[in-house]
C-alpha cells in the first residue's frame, strides 16, 4: 500500500524552501514535478532541468489528492538534499534506497544508466499503481553510471 501522507514534505518546518507566485500551466497534483518558468510550472518528464515538487496549500484547506486548476497559483518545495518528501510515483515495485529519477507525467520512476537520480526511495517497497505516493528522500543529483 502507498503512503497515506496528507502533506508532501515530512522534515522539519525550518528546512523547508517554498516558491509561491506561479501559476501552473495545467492541473496537476500536488506530489507531482514541475519545471519552472520566471512566471509558469510545468509538468516535468525528467530530472535533467531543475524541478521542483508541487505541494498542497496546507493552510488553504486543500487535501494532497486535489489537483491544481490550469492557472492556479502554486505552492512548490525546492528540494533540499537529505530531507524527506512524499511524491507520485510511476507504476512498479520499488525497493528500499533504490535510485529515482524524474519520469512521465512528473512522477518518480526507478533511474536507470545516464538518467539524472534526484532521489532515494525510502517507503515500505510495496506495488505502486500509476500516481501512488510514496515517500523518498532527496540526493544530491547526480548522472548514473
Amino acid at each position: 500500500m502507498a503512503s497515506s501522507a496528507n502533506k508532501v514534505y515530512r522534515g522539519s518546518n525550518e528546512q523547508k524552501r517554498t516558491i509561491s507566485n506561479l501559476k501552473t500551466a495545467g492541473a496537476y497534483l500536488p506530489g507531482t514535478f514541475c519545471s519552472l518558468s520566471a512566471t509558469t510550472l510545468t509538468q516535468a518528464t525528467t530530472a535533467a532541468q531543475r524541478v521542483v515538487l508541487l505541494a498542497n496549500r496546507e493552510f488553504g484547506g486543500q487535501s494532497i489528492d486535489t489537483a491544481y486548476a490550469s492557472g492556479d497559483t502554486a505552492v512548490a518545495y525546492e528540494l533540499v538534499p537529505c530531507e524527506p518528501y512524499v511524491a507520485r510515483f510511476a507504476a512498479a515495485t520499488y525497493t528500499y534506497g533504490q535510485e529515482l529519477t524524474v519520469g512521465a507525467s512528473g512522477r518518480l520512476a526507478a533511474a536507470s544508466s545516464t538518467n539524472v537520480v534526484i532521489g532515494f526511495y525510502t517507503g515500505s517497497g510495496v506495488a505502486l499503481s500509476a500516481g501512488d505516493l510514496d515517500e523518498f528522500v532527496v540526493a544530491n543529483a547526480y548522472v548514473k553510471a
